[in-house]
């Protein structure tokens, strides 16, 4: 039996869903998504909550079961609050700037890095913060996921650009190996 299967998801004031053979919608006030299901599993709305349930108990049904649940719970919160992700440039003269809906990254290369965003993502730029804002949690995370590519951080000064909750594991240098 699956703990977060079992669980009904709370629709907020303004959310609604509607479930189609193979799929499930969910409008809000910030937009509107679409995913397609698994087939095992059921998905009933009923007095402001959605019930997620399996038709019968094989291995891979239960497997969707949770899964289903938590992706229907995140496009809910994707609607009504959004999703987004915040990323930090370290290193002298990295900087980042955002160009209509075009990010350019200054990032030591001798050119400028360009990401263009996708539809419904933004991105905001606060000083060496740069913030990935959107209703769908999987396109904000790969677009993160994009931006962080274009120059990780390295592990002897910490350079790079990182998540704001990353933690960089610094190595000792060869000067410090030396001198032991």
């Amino acid at each position: 039996m699956s703990k977060i299967g079992k669980q009904p998801v709370e629709l907020p004031e303004g959310v609604t869903v509607s479930v189609a053979e193979l799929s499930v919608e969910v409008k809000g006030p910030k937009g509107i998504l679409k995913r397609a299901t698994a087939r095992g599993v059921k998905i009933e709305v009923k007095e402001g909550k959605v019930l997620v349930s399996v038709n019968n108990t094989s291995k891979q049904n239960l497997a969707n079961w949770g899964t289903t649940r938590s992706l229907i719970a995140n496009m809910v919160k994707g609607v009504t609050d959004g999703w987004e992700k915040q990323l930090e440039l370290i290193g002298t003269g990295y900087r980042a700037e955002v160009k209509e809906d075009t990010l350019v990254l200054t990032v030591g290369y001798s050119h400028d890095v360009e990401i263009k965003a996708p539809k419904d993502i933004s991105f905001k730029v606060e000083k060496n913060i740069v913030t990935v804002s959107g209703i769908d949690r999987a396109v904000v995370g790969q677009v993160a996921a994009n931006v962080r590519a274009t120059r990780p951080p390295e592990p002897y000064k910490g350079k790079g650009v990182k998540y704001i909750d990353e933690i960089v594991r610094r190595k000792a240098g060869k000067a410090a190996k030396t001198a032991a």
